[in-house]
């Protein structure tokens, strides 16, 4: 995991195991790692790790019982909901970047389908 200065540590640490949740590497019911664990191995401060699991309860995202591991949440509601916002949020930072770019809609739709299906993501496919 590699953290940036843009948001706070815990809230990265969040949107980590949301995408881990999204794309099904933690599935519902599934164990998760220790807090102390979490903070030996991605070398952060305990305290961190805390504010992070807290911030995952609040977003129910996990569940812990009293002396047990926490673990993901099984409500599919809110599951699926993790995915869609993760969507949305890549969503947002794309059209905030490209509306000063004035480009139609049409013409984004065929970039991002054309880019989309031959799997050209990178600088390769600036200005085509």
């Amino acid at each position: 995991m590699q953290f940036n200065t843009r948001a706070p540590v815990y809230l990265q640490v969040v949107d980590y195991f949301k995408k881990k949740m999204a794309l099904g590497e933690l599935k519902a019911g599934d164990e998760m790692p220790s807090r102390r664990e979490l903070a030996n191995d991605l070398k952060i401060n305990p305290n961190t790790v805390q504010k992070a699991f807290k911030e995952m309860e609040d977003q129910q995202l996990i569940t812990t019982e009293r002396n047990r591991p926490s673990r993901v949440t099984t409500d599919d509601v809110i599951l699926k909901h993790i995915r869609s916002e993760i969507v949305d949020d890549a969503v947002a930072v794309f059209v905030e970047a490209i509306q000063e770019l004035d480009v139609s809609v049409d013409e984004l739709v065929e970039k991002i389908k054309r880019q989309y299906k031959e799997g050209t993501y990178d600088d390769r496919s600036v200005g085509s």
